[in-house]
């Protein structure tokens, strides 16, 4: 483990020696069984996040693509033309 690196057999005898004066023998093994359990769970929490984090997205599934039917375009309409007015004059009123 690179974080035990520079501990050596002094320092953990010095560890559990300290250990066994604040827990006591009786009390020791239900602390490091505790101390595996929380561990563990940290090391499953933190590869779990990591695999919910991959940047690797996964490989596309097969699916189909949905085109229209071809009597469902609407084809573009054109903008009405205002209607034409009459021309001026005598000749759009009725005689009489």
């Amino acid at each position: 483990m690179p974080f035990l690196g520079n501990i050596g057999a002094p320092e953990l005898i010095i560890i559990v020696v300290i250990a066994l004066i604040i827990f006591g023998p009786g009390k020791l093994p239900e602390v490091a069984q505790s101390l595996g359990r929380g561990v563990r769970e940290f090391r499953k929490a933190a590869s779990d996040v990591t695999e919910a984090t991959k940047l690797d997205a996964p490989a596309p599934s097969p699916t189909t693509t949905v085109v229209p039917p071809a009597s469902a375009a609407v084809p573009p309409v054109a903008p009405a033309s205002p209607p034409a007015e009459p021309p001026s004059g005598d000749a759009g009123q009725p005689s009489a």
